[in-house]
């Protein structure tokens, strides 16, 4: 599909979105789909009951939201959207409140003729015990009124969260969005009791468990065998996507693979891996919404489906890194669809590695043209501790330090270099002259330092004594250099 369809790293770890803006523009979007209410009780669980041997659970908070397509819609409109909501609602007591839960959201609801679908989750601490479903059998696929079909005009992109409850099964729904799909970027979230995906959709994104029952007997899973089985996985989800793309006749198809990342085939470009940023796990509700999202997003905004489909992950990831849905409905403002960004979170693994009881190490330097010198220097400083935090000078004080004309490669092209090694765990981005104020920040317990010097004479020295760390030299390799290799390069250049 043309027209719409069509890894920076600042300081601090603070990423960027595609073509230099700081936030995704402001868009209008239509999410087309099943609502549902849900339901999180949380409490704590110090007995068992009397009556039975089961947990009696003190009820601490009862929080509600808009499920289902209206959790996408939530999340569009946090991100400072212009978001309409086509769904179905029921006449019961539920079907007010749940428009009451979407305050931000443009609701078009037609009838549903059936209860509202009501998921409770009881969870204890941070541990689901149970989750209590009321009225989520299948209903009968409802009527779709015009005001349905005629909010699909004009929008900028239009996400279908499909939880197989029938409004994306109607057929006037179905021509509405074939003709939507001609000329905007549709994303279709599917669900195994769902519709099949309308010609033309520009991506799907199934999970592995959705692609395997979608192409159920036509496309065989793997056995992981001598390799691992997410390589099986990866197997299956090339082969399943490529397959779902011809069958759907939709443009690129995205089989997500959790913490992994995802498999995009697409009817143009073939297939493609995005992998997921490293992310603490949490809560996965609504990450799937979250990852469809950020996929409409960026195709709205001109990102192509490799693109696209990267925005989405990333955004999934940051949001599982976050807190999942519990921190989405913390927030007192909008939680921006981010693109892919190469820094990692330094602080949140600098305060895991010491809540385990490890050593934090971190090094620090310019990194510019990496060379065998610094991958044995990384190496040697990770072997110290339980994780490496690398202190990298930005592009405005490389340049401070070593002249107009480095660095050679900005920084955001060394964070991903430095986070392609196994040895480092993570990257802060400082720009002053050095890393000391950084360094204050995270409290490494181990300053770790290549050179044919000693410890002592390291400057930061003096500020790892202000929190009793360490400071450590490691084997300096003579002979490796950036500087002879730039001028090597030149040379040949």
């Amino acid at each position: 599909m043309t027209g719409p369809h069509g890894n920076p790293t600042v300081p601090h770890g603070n990423p960027t979105v595609p073509h230099g803006s700081a936030t995704a523009p402001r868009l209008r979007i239509a999410v087309v789909g099943d609502t549902l209410l849900d339901v999180d009780v949380s409490g704590t669980s110090e007995r068992l009951s009397p009556d039975a041997p089961v947990p009696v659970v003190d009820v601490r908070t009862d929080d509600r939201r808009a499920g289902g397509a209206g959790l996408v819609a939530t999340m569009l409109a946090r991100d400072g959207h212009d978001v309409t909501l086509v769904t179905v609602l029921s006449d019961d007591s539920r079907g007010p409140e749940i428009r009451s839960l979407l305050p931000d959201v443009t609701v078009v609801a037609g009838p549903s003729g059936a209860p509202t679908p009501v998921k409770t989750r009881v969870r204890v601490v941070d541990h689901a015990l149970v989750r209590i479903d009321e009225g989520c059998g299948t209903p009968p696929v409802p009527d779709v009124t015009d005001a349905m079909t005629t909010a699909l005009d004009g929008v900028d992109a239009v996400v279908v969260a499909d939880y197989g409850r029938g409004v994306a099964a109607a057929p006037t729904m179905r021509e509405a969005l074939a003709r939507a799909a001609r000329s905007t970027p549709v994303v279709w979230d599917p669900h195994p009791k769902g519709a099949a995906p309308v010609a033309g959709v520009a991506v799907v994104t199934p999970n592995s468990t959705e692609a395997r029952r979608f192409t159920a007997d036509a496309v065989v899973a793997p056995h992981a065998g001598a390799g691992s089985a997410g390589s099986a996985d990866v197997t299956f989800a090339t082969a399943a996507a490529a397959h779902l793309v011809a069958t759907w006749r939709v443009d690129a198809v995205a089989v997500t693979l959790g913490d992994r990342g995802a498999l995009v085939a697409s009817s143009r470009d073939g297939n493609r891996f995005v992998p997921a940023p490293s992310v603490t796990a949490g809560d996965p509700c609504g990450a799937g919404d979250r990852l469809a999202a950020g996929v409409a997003v960026a195709l709205a905004s001109g990102a192509d489906v490799a693109e696209a489909v990267t925005a989405g992950v990333t955004a999934a990831s940051e949001y599982l890194a976050a807190g999942g849905v519990t921190a989405l409905f913390a927030q007192e403002g909008p939680a921006p669809v981010r693109v892919p960004g190469a820094d990692r979170d330094a602080m949140r693994l600098v305060h895991d590695v010491r809540n385990a009881g490890g050593t934090v190490v971190a090094t620090g330097g310019c990194f510019d043209l990496l060379h065998a010198g610094h991958a044995r220097t990384l190496s040697a400083a990770r072997a110290l501790g339980d994780c490496l935090v690398v202190c990298l000078n930005s592009d405005d004080s490389v340049r401070a330090l070593k002249g107009p004309d480095r660095p050679i490669m900005g920084q955001d092209d060394r964070v991903e270099l430095l986070l392609a090694l196994d040895c480092v765990d993570a990257v802060v981005v400082f720009d002053e002259h050095t890393p000391d104020e950084a360094l204050r920040r995270f409290r490494p317990d181990v300053w770790a330092k290549g050179g044919d010097y000693t410890a002592a004479e390291l400057p930061e020295s003096h500020t790892l004594a202000e929190w009793g760390g360490r400071v450590v030299t490691v084997p300096f390799h003579p002979g490796r250099s950036t500087t002879r290799l730039a001028a090597a390069l030149e040379h040949v250049g």
